[in-house]
């Protein structure tokens, strides 16, 4: 089963775990397991109206930034992480 790592604003509600073994062969399964395993997941991470991650969440599958987002395939030894993406920059 893929393992995913859960961010530290989320482990409340994986009862303090880092890292979770969920069932799913794309991002979409893994989220929607996630949440049948710990209620509530699901918000933090998926956007309803817009059918995808909540903007400002990035996925990382084996180590690359996934674009294709809850589309992304992932593999029965596959590391998922979900971050907070990163953006901004030096302001010119």
């Amino acid at each position: 089963m893929p393992e995913v790592w859960i961010p530290p604003r989320m482990q409340a509600l994986t009862g303090g775990k880092q890292q979770v073994q969920v069932a799913g062969r794309t991002v979409r399964q893994v989220v929607n397991n996630l949440d049948q395993e710990f209620p509530g997941i699901k918000e933090y991470l998926y956007d309803a109206e817009a059918d995808d991650l909540v903007a400002g969440i990035a996925v990382i599958v084996d180590g690359e930034v996934s674009q294709m987002g809850l589309l992304e395939r992932v593999g029965e030894n596959s590391e998922v992480h979900f971050l907070p993406a990163i953006g901004g920059g030096m302001k010119p």
